[in-house]
């Protein structure tokens, strides 16, 4: 039986314009200034400047909200008008935007490009000093395109074999390809380029050196007990090759000399690293801190006075027809999408001064002194509270954000940490605790490293009573192995 029902049901959605603002909120400097950009292009009804040194300023956005009022329900009477007269011309001859005042004794100063020569074509113009035949060339340049980035030659030779075959139409046997990986992919530079393994890339790259005692005695740690050196087992390599620890200590300089990833060498293959823009500054003026925006955060931005003066056209026209109709809706979703968006970088301004302005406040004994022990605990709900925001707002703004301090550019997360109580029951940070022990673990005694139980009784008697599996936890965030691993002759 068919039946009909009301149901009334509250729920929350967020609307396009805080979607578009917590968007802005996340992104660091350098994003926001493409994703500026991209706005700029997209939206012809937004103007303004995006590289601005200067704070933000709520006089230099001009909204002008005399749009506001236009209904888009409204009647329009106008004459014929052509909107072609309000909007700039795209088809401006070239002659128009090139200039001719530069004379042939004109500096060229444009800044020229290196042309870097890849990894894997490197390798390929030195197979150019071998001598090979076509299909020997051949199996070579695939097995130099086999090596990964690292410079190994992770794939067996049977794969490669059958790809060859299969896809290149090159038809060859598995001792063929392991004579030229032996014969030529190994006698390239970097040493130690072509090897299936680390022990194999350590023993190719020893053969490249002068031999010399110690360089004879770490081939032979390699090849014949690399187990027990990758562990540290100084003690049975000792009593192994009959050596003293003054021999054994000149050869595992030698293989610390070497390069476990020979292709990371090479810096036509380094990843080019992108340089951190802060996204505020710290500054200590007569003993107090002051914080400022990075400028390339506030820009100059306005709404178009063209699109504003042609919905106005528009409004004052008195024949109705449905093209200048659907204009006006054109018009005036620009004007508003122009309006939101100015808006939202407003807020994104404001939010994230006064996040990092809470911070700094919270952390000012450090910020002054720049001594990490004196960091406080602190975690979101800390901020959150003190600025009201929501806790995933203040997320946002720590996540990806780098702040500018007389003691270095920080990691505005790594500020935040839980709270333990010493033995005076204080709340301290994690972060005193870990700097403490990191200076611990660098102040031991290499030959006779402390384990975990000894760290922990360490910092207990420092007045930080913390559990030998939290030792553990704390020296693998900051990437320190354990102790056999530390172990030094």
């Amino acid at each position: 039986m068919i039946k009909q029902n009301l149901q009334f049901k509250l729920s929350q959605k967020l609307s396009p314009q805080q979607i578009q603002l917590m968007k802005l909120i996340q992104l660091p400097t350098q994003a926001f200034e493409q994703r500026l950009k991209e706005e700029l292009v997209e939206n012809p009804a937004l103007e303004g400047n995006t590289e601005q040194e200067e704070l933000y300023d709520k006089d230099e956005f001009d909204t002008n909200d005399d749009y506001d009022d236009y209904d888009g329900n409204e009647s329009i009477d106008a004459e014929d008008i052509n909107i072609d007269e309000y909007l700039s011309d795209d088809e401006i001859p070239d002659y128009k935007l090139s200039a001719n005042n530069y004379s042939d004794d004109d500096d060229d100063r444009e800044t020229p490009f290196a042309a870097t020569v890849s990894f894997h074509q490197d390798l390929i113009n030195q197979l150019n000093t071998f001598i090979l035949t076509d299909t020997e060339r051949e199996v070579a340049e695939f097995v130099v395109g086999s090596i990964d980035d690292d410079g190994y030659l992770r794939r067996s030779i049977l794969d490669m074999v059958d790809d060859m075959a299969f896809t290149q139409a090159i038809y060859t046997d598995e001792v063929t390809v392991e004579r030229i990986v032996k014969q030529v992919i190994h006698e390239l530079e970097p040493s130690g380029v072509g090897a299936k393994d680390l022990q194999e890339c350590l023993l190719l790259q020893l053969k490249h050196k002068t031999p010399t005692e110690s360089v004879e005695l770490a081939t032979k740690i390699i090849e014949e007990q690399f187990d027990a050196f990758t562990k540290k087992h100084y003690d049975k390599l000792l009593q192994k090759f009959s050596i003293s620890q003054e021999q054994l200590k000149k050869a595992i300089s030698e293989i610390e000399k070497l390069n476990p990833k020979p292709g990371g060498a090479f810096t036509g293959s380094a990843r080019v690293t992108e340089n951190i823009v802060p996204d505020f500054t710290i500054r200590i003026v007569d003993g107090e801190l002051e914080l400022a925006l990075n400028g390339r955060n506030a820009p100059h931005l306005h709404v178009s006075k063209d699109y504003q003066e042609m919905l106005q056209t528009y409004k004052e026209s008195r024949e109705k027809s449905t093209a200048q109709k659907d204009a006006v809706q054109f018009i005036k979703q620009k004007l508003d999408s122009a309006k939101w968006f100015i808006d939202a970088i407003r807020q994104r301004q404001e939010t994230l001064y006064v996040t990092m302005n809470a911070i700094m406040h919270f952390q000012q004994e450090y910020f002054l002194d720049g001594e990490e022990t004196k960091l406080k605990p602190m975690i979101l709900k800390d901020i959150a509270d003190m600025v009201g925001l929501d806790i995933s707002t203040v997320s946002r703004v720590a996540n990806s954000k780098y702040v500018e301090t007389p003691y270095g550019t920080k990691l505005i997360k790594e500020f935040f940490s839980e709270a333990m109580k010493n033995d005076q029951g204080e709340d301290v940070s994690t972060l005193e605790i870990k700097k403490i022990l990191k200076t611990v673990i660098e102040d031991e005694d290499k030959r006779k490293p402390l384990p975990d139980e000894d760290l922990a009784e360490i910092l207990k008697e420092k007045g930080y009573p913390i559990a030998r599996r939290t030792v553990a936890k704390y020296r693998e965030q900051m990437d320190i192995p354990v102790a056999r691993m530390r172990k030094k002759i």
